[in-house]
C-alpha cells in the first residue's frame, strides 16, 4: 500500500546519506511507500553537492561516513539552510546525541533500527514544521522583555538588539518560555509543548538547548538572570 506524503501538490523530497548502500536502499523503499521523494548519497562530500542543486526538504544523514562525517557534514548545511536533519548512528553513547543535538539536529535515530520508526520521525518533523508555519502565519507577535526580543513573525531572536541565530527548535523553547514568563515549565512539559510528543525521560536533550540559549542571551551564562533554573521542578524565564 502506498501513503500520501504530500502537502499541496508538494511532494517531499528527503536526501538519505550513509556509506552503507543497503541501509540507504532499504530506507529509500519505506519512504518511497509513503509517499516521499528520495536521493542517496554515500558520502557527506556527495551529499552537499546533492544540496546544492536539488530542493531537499529533509535530510537523514549517519554519523560516521569517510571523507566527511555526519557532524561536519551538519555543520556546513547549517550554514545555509535551516531544513530538518536527523541522524543515524550506531553510536550508543548520549554524548554524540548531545553533539549533534548542539549542531542544529532535529532528531537522533540509533542503529539497528526499525525502517518504519524512521519514517514516523520523519512524518512528526513535517508535522512540527506544518503546525509552527501555520502559527507563525498567524501570528503577529514581538515579545520584549529586558534586551531580549523574540519576532515571531520573522521567527529572530535580538539581544541589546543584535540579532542572533538559532535554531528552529532553540526559538520554539525560547518563544515558549517567553510567551509564560513567570511560570516554570518541567523537562517534560517542554518537551510535550516543542516536540509534540510525549517525554521519553531524556533530560540531557532539554539541557542543551537551555544551555545554548543562555549562550546567546546571558552576558554571564554562568549567572542567568533570564533563563532560571528551578532546581527539581525545571526552568522559568524571568519577568522583567
Amino acid at each position: 500500500m502506498r501513503h500520501e506524503a504530500m502537502e499541496g501538490n508538494t511532494i517531499k523530497t528527503i536526501l538519505i546519506i550513509d556509506d552503507e548502500a543497503q541501509i540507504r536502499e532499504l530506507l529509500s523503499i519505506y519512504l518511497k511507500n509513503y509517499g516521499f521523494a528520495t536521493y542517496e548519497a554515500g558520502n557527506g562530500v556527495d551529499a552537499l553537492a546533492v544540496f546544492s542543486n536539488v530542493q531537499i526538504d529533509l535530510v537523514i544523514a549517519d554519523i560516521m561516513m569517510p571523507m566527511m562525517d555526519g557532524y561536519e557534514l551538519l555543520k556546513k548545511m547549517r550554514h545555509i539552510s535551516e531544513v530538518p536533519f536527523l541522524f543515524l548512528s550506531a553510536k550508543s553513547d548520549d554524548m554524540d546525541k548531545i553533539i549533534g543535538l548542539q549542531l542544529g539536529a532535529d532528531d537522533y535515530v540509533g542503529k539497528p533500527f526499525n525502517p518504519i520508526e524512521v519514517v514516523s520521525r520523519v512524518q512528526a518533523l513535517f508535522r512540527r514544521m506544518d503546525v509552527f508555519s501555520k502559527g507563525e502565519k498567524q501570528s503577529h507577535e514581538i515579545i520584549q522583555i529586558g534586551d531580549v526580543m523574540l519576532d515571531l513573525v520573522s521567527c529572530k531572536l535580538y539581544k541589546n538588539g543584535q540579532q542572533k541565530e538559532v535554531t528552529s527548535y532553540e526559538f520554539k523553547i525560547l518563544s515558549l518560555l517567553m510567551k509564560h514568563a513567570g511560570r516554570v515549565f518541567t523537562k517534560a512539559s517542554i518537551y510535550e509543548h516543542v516536540w509534540g510528543q510525549e517525554y521519553i525521560g531524556d533530560e540531557n536533550l532539554i539541557m542543551v538547548y537551555i544551555s545554548k540559549l543562555r549562550e546567546k542571551i546571558e552576558d554571564n551564562p554562568r549567572k542567568p538572570v533570564y533563563l532560571i533554573t528551578i532546581r527539581g521542578l525545571g526552568y522559568r524565564f524571568e519577568k522583567k
